[in-house]
């Protein structure tokens, strides 16, 4: 009985070791992403099975997105970063997205059955 506790205790701790570098790994991209872009603001989105989409945009209104493997892992990784997060992606944190021609043309394409 003591082997197979010390089995899943084992199995939790490589669980939590990977969890955790996989959340370093991402906050490491979205300062990237910051440093790129003179700083960044963001929102997390769960995506079912998937995991959830943390969706980065700068101060110079481009943006980016990542997929975490978990909403916890992206939870860690935004909070590891230092960003700011936001609660949902509207209002004045919407406005501050930029698109241009490549956006524009795909989301006509979508229109017109392209």
């Amino acid at each position: 009985m003591a082997d197979s506790k010390q089995a899943d205790e084992t199995a939790d701790g490589k669980k939590a070791a990977k969890a955790e570098r996989s959340a370093a790994r991402l906050a490491k991209q979205i300062n990237a992403f910051a440093k790129a872009h003179g700083g960044a603001e963001g929102q997390v989105a769960y995506i079912g099975q998937r995991g959830a989409r943390i969706v980065l945009v700068g101060e110079d209104g481009d943006w980016g997105d990542l997929v975490a493997p978990t909403y916890a892992i992206a939870e860690k990784a935004v909070e590891k970063s230092g960003i700011t997060v936001h609660e949902s992606f509207d209002g004045e944190f919407a406005s501050k997205v930029k698109t241009g021609p490549y956006e524009w043309k795909r989301m006509a394409g979508i229109q017109i059955g392209g």
